[in-house]
C-alpha cells in the first residue's frame, strides 16, 4: 500500500519522475493548498523499492509492505535482534 501525506506534499513530482515503474499519476484535483498530488494509478506495479520515499523531500510517501510494514519498521525490527 502507498500512502501519500497530502499535508506535506507540495505537488515537485519526484516521485512520479523517479518511480522506474511508472506507479504514479498526476492528480487532476487540487489539495487545500492548490497543489496537484501525485497518486498511485499503477499500484500493482509497485515493487516496493522505495524509490518514491528516498526521493520525495518531504517525507510525504510511505511505502508498505503486504505485512503492512513500512521502510522505517523493518529496519528496526533488524536492530533489535542486536
Amino acid at each position: 500500500m502507498i500512502k501519500i501525506d497530502s499535508e506535506l506534499c507540495k505537488g515537485c513530482d519526484l516521485c512520479i519522475e523517479s518511480c522506474p515503474r511508472h506507479v504514479y499519476q498526476k492528480s487532476s484535483k487540487e489539495n487545500k493548498k492548490g497543489v496537484y498530488l501525485p497518486f498511485p494509478e499503477n499500484e500493482e506495479k509497485c515493487n516496493k523499492c522505495h524509490l518514491c520515499e528516498l526521493m520525495c523531500p518531504d517525507q510525504a510517501i510511505t511505502v508498505e509492505d503486504e505485512d503492512g510494514h513500512g521502510k522505517d519498521d523493518h529496519d528496526e525490527d533488524i536492530n533489535d535482534d542486536k
